[in-house]
């Protein structure tokens, strides 16, 4: 069982920045990839971004060139840096991590992101 705590949510003014961070921890063997989704009501759960724990890195196209993911793999932590934050970014912000050879998928409870003037 994984359980993932996501923090660093909150209110932001366009043009800002948010940091968000997820913690895993539990009793696993090998966590193959974290990332991040988000979800808005009435929209299906996007993925933004992804890294495996080799560093390969995946973006949604609205975020590249503003939002960069990194992990801390001793410490099974993903990090994501949102700057030039729009209004449309405005969303639940859910942690992800695939942990097993078979990539089997846990979810966070998410944090908020607002976006607004």
């Amino acid at each position: 069982q994984v359980h993932l705590v996501e923090s660093g949510g909150g209110l932001v003014q366009p043009g800002g920045s948010l940091r968000l961070s997820c913690v895993a921890s539990g009793n696993f063997y090998r966590i193959q990839r974290m990332g991040w989704y988000r979800q808005t009501p009435g929209k299906e759960r996007e993925l933004v971004a992804s890294i495996t724990t080799n560093g390969n890195t995946n973006y949604a196209d609205s975020v590249k060139g503003r939002f960069i993911i990194s992990n801390h793999n001793s410490e099974n932590t993903v990090y994501l840096q949102m700057s030039n934050l729009q209004p449309e970014d405005t969303a639940v912000y859910v942690c992800n991590a695939a942990v097993g050879v078979a990539f089997y998928d846990y979810w966070g409870q998410g944090t908020q992101v607002t976006v607004s003037s």
